[in-house]
């Protein structure tokens, strides 16, 4: 399936039934939980003569995914060449043969699929004038350069000096450019979603492939910043907005018929915020993910902005409605930013990673959750940290708070108790506090009060969160499920997860650079950003813990978390992210030049590959390709 133009675009058609009733919940809701009552489940597989859980149909419907997407690898350039015209509808860049050469000397998978997020990101530039996006990138005052094949930076900030050495290791493949840069956490660009699609048909409009004999296969040579012919060019002023209610920013983003543009704005988050489940249904089937890409959109799930702290107030904001070519780590759906993999990810930082415990067998693991955590997620104060998903998870994993809330005896604050549609044993026993505090370890070691002089304590928080010490990766290592929950923005954790022989488990908003290699319930198991689901997953894996009763999948976890590993370790590589940017910055330089209607590489076309022809068809991947196909196929069939 062909990358979405604009991820949220197919909710113009929803009916205004459907909008209707959403807005008439936000209006009149009451603050609980209606999360995935019977009537509101969608039942695709109903009427198969079968009882399995859902959750093992998503399994095999990964299974197959995956399968399908392995099928599509390239082994000459010949074949990438022509899946990429075939995609995406250009010829290659120039350079696109040493891409695909480095690509095989780095033993990458080349399925043309994996590189959709590029095209997604570049698509509105090809609208815009090559002079303005040029001066836009070497006007803005955090950047990298590259002339000569060697790239440089003037800023000393962290970021920008780990992606300096990224780059670097390509910097020798690359034509000469300017990359601006993002050093914030959180995302700055959010253009309307009109401008963007009309950029994005313009571009369309004006996709061509012109004839091999008339291609320019060269980038040219640019001058020093500000030297360049674009130096006079007028480029659009940016004003940077800086509204702490960051909901308002990012839901123009949204196409004008979906429910975050039309849905009342949220003031007030000093109470138990609302969880409804017909904002999820979209994306979920019998109650669980089956849609994670339309997961992470928010477009139509307008009750997040009461259940984000990024919505509600991030740690900083600086938003411009002016699109500009920015790079940056993560974004929201409606983000406008240039996706490179992350600092964190290059530099492979212990306290994200985990330099010992990954490979512990699974056979000697404990068979429970574990998280520790800090209270991020934007800035937390007495009046809106009921609002944020961090506080929301680990309260939902407090037992004896679970329990009072069963018997009544004390509301939940920040949560809502799991709808009785997943028919969980333990909930209908009464027992749910009790069976939770059984395999779940999920603390804060730091409460991040909005109030100086508090420590890792908080006066405000602090009769509903107990503080636990910080445990080390190594540690975390030992427990089967490793639930990844967004902080400020993406979790820098999630690669150090999938390495690992344990199961991952994650709920986001934020898209990365991986986002399209990586599958949903073959690679890591995906769940809500409500997380009503969550202890129906765990019901899953676990059992329901009563004698007689639903056993647990053990080996279904196993197999997905021993599957996620090996191939975390296949394409998410450091050699996978030098692949992946040499692409882009190629992709980037093209749509930069003023001749870029013309230009790519024909080399198949003129029959000037026969050297790297033969080289496609040699070494290791063939038969490794091979046997990964045949088990991706026969696993999927197995599943079925």
């Amino acid at each position: 399936m062909a990358f979405p133009r604009r991820p949220s675009a197919f909710l113009r058609y929803l009916v205004p039934a459907a909008l209707i009733l959403c807005v008439f919940y936000v209006l009149t809701g009451q603050p609980g939980s209606d999360f995935a009552s019977p009537q509101n489940l969608r039942r695709p597989w109903a009427g198969l003569g079968t009882q399995k859980h859902p959750i093992e149909y998503l399994i095999a419907d990964g299974e197959r995914e995956f399968a399908s997407k392995i099928s599509r690898q390239s082994q000459t350039i010949a074949e990438a060449a022509a899946a990429y015209r075939e995609r995406r509808g250009r010829h290659p860049p120039p350079g696109f043969d040493k891409w695909f050469q480095f690509a095989r000397e780095k033993d990458a998978v080349i399925v043309e699929d994996f590189w959709d997020q590029i095209y997604h990101d570049l698509e509105p530039f090809w609208a815009l004038e090559a002079q303005r996006i040029r001066k836009d990138a070497w006007d803005f005052e955090m950047r990298i350069e590259v002339r000569d094949g060697k790239a440089s930076s003037g800023s000393d900030w962290f970021w920008t000096k780990i992606w300096l050495k990224m780059i670097g290791t390509v910097e020798g493949l690359l034509p000469d450019m300017d990359i601006a840069l993002n050093a914030m956490d959180e995302p700055r660009l959010v253009v309307p979603w009109e401008e963007i699609d009309e950029l994005v048909s313009r571009a369309g409009r004006e996709k061509k492939m012109v004839r091999a004999e008339e291609a320019v296969t060269e980038f040219e040579r640019l001058m020093k910043p500000g030297e360049g012919p674009e130096k006079d060019f007028q480029t659009p002023k940016k004003v940077w907005e800086g509204n702490k209610h960051y909901w308002l920013i990012a839901r123009r983003g949204c196409p004008p018929t979906s429910l975050a543009r039309q849905s009342p704005v949220i003031t007030d988050f000093n109470r138990t915020p609302l969880i409804k489940s017909s904002f999820a249904l979209p994306h979920m089937t019998e109650g669980y993910v089956s849609n994670y890409t339309l997961s992470t959109d928010f477009c139509h799930q307008s009750d997040l902005q009461a259940l984000e702290g990024v919505f509600v107030e991030p740690l900083s904001v600086s938003a411009t409605k002016t699109l500009f070519p920015m790079f940056g780590g993560s974004k929201l759906a409606v983000n406008n930013e240039i996706l490179l993999p992350a600092p964190m990810y290059w530099n492979e930082e212990e306290r994200f990673m985990g330099s010992q415990g990954a490979d512990i067998p699974w056979e000697e693991k404990e068979d429970a959750v574990i998280w520790r955590g800090v209270a991020t997620g934007g800035k937390n104060k007495e009046d809106n940290w009921r609002s944020f998903q961090r506080h929301r998870f680990v309260a939902m994993n407090n037992g004896s708070k679970i329990t009072l809330a069963e018997q009544k005896q004390l509301e939940p604050v920040n949560f809502a108790l799991p709808p009785k549609a997943y028919g969980l044993k333990a909930q209908k026993r009464g027992k749910l506090g009790e069976w939770v505090s059984k395999w779940s370890n999920v603390q804060f070691i730091d409460l991040m009060c909005g109030i100086k002089g508090q420590g890792v304590r908080c006066n405000y928080t602090d009769e509903h969160f107990e503080i636990a010490k910080g445990m080390p990766m190594a540690e975390q290592f030992r427990n089967k499920y490793l639930p990844d929950i967004d902080g400020n923005s993406f979790s820098g954790r999630y690669l150090g997860f999938l390495r690992s022989t344990s199961l991952p488990i994650k709920a986001t908003l934020w898209r990365e650079w991986h986002d399209s290699r990586l599958v949903a319930w073959k690679h890591f198991v995906p769940m809500d950003s409500r997380f009503g689901d969550w202890y129906g997953i765990m019901e899953y894996f676990l059992g329901d813990g009563t004698e007689g009763g639903a056993k647990g999948r053990d080996e279904q976890a196993r197999k997905i978390a021993m599957e996620g590993k090996e191939w975390a370790e296949r394409v998410l590589r450091k050699e996978d992210m030098q692949v992946y940017v040499l692409r882009l910055l190629l992709e980037y330089a093209r749509v930069s030049d003023p001749r870029r209607g013309e230009m790519g590489w024909v080399g198949d076309l003129l029959g000037d590959v026969g050297e790297q022809e033969e080289e496609g068809t040699k070494g290791r991947d063939n038969e490794l390709v091979k046997e990964e196909e045949e088990a991706a196929v026969g696993s999927a069939a197995g599943e079925a």
